[in-house]
């Protein structure tokens, strides 16, 4: 038995054995003869869904490499491969991403598995971006299954969280490359919620960050550019006085109000421009905790301004600002984004501090408010919930049972959602 953690370390499993196979047969022999198999790439996410005592498998040393289509316009790519290893392999190609979120060590298929997006009013999560999966099934056997070819597999996979095969290559859609200038500053609160609308139908991607104890938000956008790049990259500095001040709140929670407004008050105006798939990312060195639910649009900002009111009201330390982005629908069968346009709402938590409690009382509101929760992030679905909130579920259970009737791919976690 192996220790293994994700990222935040507050999901912590002892598989009986880590493998990182090098060729599909190795990959095939493994998942044949394992009673339980999982797949882990960076570990992001929140919720248990590595977590295995069986086999817990990672693909990033696997063998193959990029496929360019004839017409460019989409790739077969490496399963395992991380989300940055995959984008400078596209820049090497002049090519790009359609989107990306703000960090990049996922790997492509969990990424996809998990529903994992950026910021944009008519861009979906990475999962819109697949046309077609090769998987290793439970019995070792290889299938590949797209829009016309097991049609039915397809769309569960498209979504998968892992529960129907190991994926080693999936074909996804591209973009000539292309370059971003980024633009961050201070807004008042009061100036965003009236104008956020605006700032997301004119630029491709907009975002907002908001400390609970502040009444001002550092505002986020990225358009693409043809100006020259600029010298300017993210660094570590500003993650190190987050942590001191994460730090500081935890041990002093009064001082967490004075803290939020002084960090707003050093935040000034940035710009810079880059190749995307630099400047989409940013570095996350803090450990956190995350829950992220996905409201309908309208939704949205009312909701975050109850959160805000209820953490001020009751005076509760929390250390992290909230995220706010907008993201495109689309017709994945238990995507949180297949009800239409969705705002997603990220409230973090930093890692050393409760969450657990303060998290459960969040979801309420955001449960209230028509949301559902990304599944790589903390929330409290019980079988009815996920019923109640997919009225696809049970197909989607249906394709797992004929893809994997013994369970294989199933935890706890996941077992109790989807058995």
């Amino acid at each position: 038995m192996t220790a293994w953690s994700n990222w935040s370390g507050s999901v912590k499993a002892g598989p009986a054995e880590l493998a990182r196979p090098r060729d599909e047969a190795s990959l095939q022999d493994l998942v044949r003869r394992a009673a339980k198999v999982r797949v882990v790439g960076a570990g992001h996410s929140f919720m248990p869904l590595c977590a295995t005592e069986g086999l817990l498998l990672s693909l990033e040393d696997l063998q193959g490499g990029l496929e360019v289509a004839a017409d460019r316009k989409t790739v077969t790519a490496p399963a395992g491969w991380s989300l940055k290893r995959l984008t400078e392999a596209l820049w090497r190609e002049g090519l790009s991403l359609p989107n990306q979120g703000d960090v990049n060590p996922q790997a492509l298929a969990g990424a996809l598995a998990t529903g994992t997006h950026g910021t944009g009013r008519d861009l979906g999560s990475l999962s819109t971006f697949a046309h077609a999966f090769r998987l290793v099934m439970a019995d070792g056997s290889v299938v590949t299954c797209s829009r016309s070819e097991r049609p039915e597999l397809f769309e569960a996979q498209r979504l998968s969280l892992g529960l129907f095969g190991v994926a080693t290559r999936i074909v996804i859609d591209v973009l000539p490359a292309y370059r971003l200038e980024e633009r961050i500053e201070r807004r008042s609160l009061a100036w965003v919620l009236e104008n956020f609308a605006d700032v997301a139908g004119r630029c491709r991607h907009a975002e907002f960050f908001v400390f609970p104890y502040s009444d001002d938000v550092i505002l986020k956008t990225l358009d693409p550019t043809d100006e020259p790049d600029t010298t300017e990259r993210s660094g570590g500095s500003g993650d190190a006085v987050f942590r001191f001040c994460c730090e500081l709140g935890r041990a002093a929670p009064p001082l967490i109000g004075p803290l939020h407004r002084l960090i707003m008050r050093g935040s000034g105006a940035t710009r810079r421009i880059g190749p995307a798939y630099e400047i989409f990312p940013s570095e996350r060195t803090v450990r956190f905790e995350e829950m992220e639910y996905e409201l309908p649009r309208a939704a949205g900002l009312p909701a975050l301004q109850e959160a805000i009111a209820w953490i001020r009201k009751a005076r509760l330390p929390v250390t992290f600002p909230f995220e706010f982005r907008w993201a495109a629908g689309d017709d994945i069968w238990i995507s949180p984004f297949n009800k239409g346009p969705g705002a997603s709402i990220s409230m973090h938590q930093y890692a050393p501090m409760a969450w657990r409690e303060l998290f459960a009382k969040g979801e309420r509101i955001f449960r209230a408010a028509g949301g559902r929760p990304h599944w790589a992030k903390r929330h409290t679905l019980r079988p009815d919930d996920v019923d109640a909130l997919y009225p696809m579920a049970e197909r989607f259970r249906a394709v797992r049972r004929e893809a994997d009737p013994a369970g294989k791919f199933l935890n706890p976690h996941l077992a109790e959602l989807f058995s």
